[in-house]
């Protein structure tokens, strides 16, 4: 695909089918989204790339532990709930994903399974564990890079047929993670992405998120008379 259709044909995937993804495939993405800029090129990611038994454990384990009401351990920082016009983008992509899936405000069944999907990283056949350096926790470069190497792989991922979604709930509990996936204690827990071959009858993959305008998002200075 053109890098246009790329960017523009994306969208956040959360219905896979099960079938597995080579793991050429996984490298030959990973490798294109490692061309990602980082600063001074200091390159400060890892991926832990898992599959089959030891993801089966981790959605197990996180789940458990979220329905048993454990405290979250994410080790990002969170800046808690979100509030004006951040909180009506967070409400509107919410009911555009409910009214795909059928899911009544009132329909706690539902909307709990919804959440649990959430937990068990969407079902995916794979998840891709980001992680960056210990030795650069505490600054905003060292996650700065690793959302843009994740941009990068997301994007990279589509352009080869598969499916991503960034999800923050699959490493909830990171001491689950930690454990099955052998991540040492040098690395820091950035995010995962759930990974896999689109399930195009999954009413939720059709949702295509409205985005504001340049005009919303932009200042330009400097360009008098154009």
């Amino acid at each position: 695909m053109q890098f246009d259709e790329v960017v523009k044909g994306r969208r956040s995937i959360r219905g896979f089918k099960p079938e597995p993804v080579p793991k050429a495939l996984i490298r030959e993405v990973l490798e294109l989204a490692m061309r990602a800029p980082s600063s001074l090129n200091t390159q400060p990611w890892n991926f832990y790339v898992v599959a089959g038994p030891v993801l089966d454990a981790i959605r197990a384990g996180n789940t458990e532990r979220n329905l048993a009401g454990v405290p979250d351990s994410r080790e990002f920082r969170s800046h808690g709930a979100y509030e004006g016009v951040h909180r009506e983008r967070q409400i509107e992509i919410a009911k555009q994903l409910f009214a795909a899936m059928d899911i009544a405000r009132e329909d706690k069944e539902k909307r709990q399974d919804w959440v649990l999907r959430g937990f068990r990283q969407f079902d995916a056949p794979v998840s891709i564990v980001v992680t960056y350096d210990r030795s650069i926790h505490g600054g905003d470069i060292g996650p700065f890079d690793c959302g843009a190497v994740t941009n990068c792989l997301v994007n990279a991922a589509w352009s080869r047929g598969l499916g991503c979604v960034i999800n923050s709930q699959g490493i909830m509990q990171s001491p689950v993670v930690r454990e099955h996936a052998g991540i040492p204690d040098d690395q820091v827990i950035m995010i995962c992405i759930a990974m896999g071959w689109p399930d195009d009858s999954f009413p939720a993959n059709a949702v295509v998120s409205n985005r504001k305008s340049v005009d919303e998002a932009a200042v330009f200075i400097g360009f008098e008379g154009e």
